[in-house]
């Protein structure tokens, strides 16, 4: 965990995105991804083992009180749409009634496997969250909301629209990430792969999956199953600041 005074402790004004949530997620199946709603990973019917304590997280970008009572580390991939929904319908909701009562801390896990453009992508993620990580949930909101479908692009029109959305986000210089994602792709692909291996050792097979506890959420479901897993987690179910959603 990077507890510098650089990191963002608290997150205010988050603006909750309207729309409509489809639970959901993006299932490796051994050569492409396909589209689920409510897949569990593995689909095995079986809830793997784990544990929120056994996940690294030291250097791994977050959101949130590093010293909050409840870790949330979620497993993501920026060119899936089902993370794409839930950055922007639940997450907003989750800093709202946790992060910024400083309850919860969100960690930010690489599953890139949709193809180069979700390593590129990452690569400047991990290169933001180095320079400038007051910006990161800025900047990743900014990606998400701004996604095309998934592999749409060719690699020059990826990195363009990395190079336009990361130059709307305030306080970003554009220049000096290209120049530093260069200068260290060996260790963000490091990085990026390590999240990925860790993953498969908890048997994680979809994006978005997360952790919370010993509980697994493999799938893009909607605020109210966070809430109920946060709760349990805190020790106080139905305690929360606000039950909207």
């Amino acid at each position: 965990m990077n507890n510098s005074n650089n990191n963002p402790l608290f997150l205010g004004g988050a603006v909750v995105v309207a729309g409509l949530l489809i639970a959901g997620a993006v299932i490796w199946n051994g050569s492409h991804p396909s589209g689920t709603t409510g897949t569990t990973a593995g689909n095995t019917g079986a809830a793997p083992s784990v544990n929120i304590k056994d996940v690294q997280t030291n250097g791994e970008p977050f959101i949130g009180n590093p010293n909050a009572p409840v870790t949330i580390a979620e497993w993501s991939d920026y060119q899936c749409p089902f993370c794409k929904q839930w950055e922007i319908s639940t997450l907003p909701q989750i800093l709202q009634n946790y992060v910024n009562a400083g309850k919860v801390r969100v960690v930010f896990k690489d599953f890139q496997f949709l193809g180069p453009d979700s390593m590129v992508d990452a690569e400047w993620a991990r290169s933001i969250w180095s320079l400038y990580p007051n910006q990161f949930l800025a900047w990743r909101t900014a990606i998400y909301s701004s996604e095309p479908q998934e592999n749409s692009m060719s690699a020059s029109a990826n990195l363009a629209f990395l190079k336009t959305t990361t130059a709307t986000v305030q306080g970003i210089d554009v220049a000096k990430v290209e120049a530093d994602v260069a200068a260290n792709q060996v260790k963000y692909d490091a990085q990026i792969n390590a999240d990925k291996t860790e993953a498969a050792k908890f048997g994680i097979s979809a994006t978005p999956s997360f952790v919370i506890g010993t509980q697994m959420i493999a799938g893009a479901y909607p605020y109210a199953t966070f809430q109920q897993a946060i709760d349990q987690e805190l020790g106080s179910s139905g305690t929360a600041t606000s039950t909207q959603g």
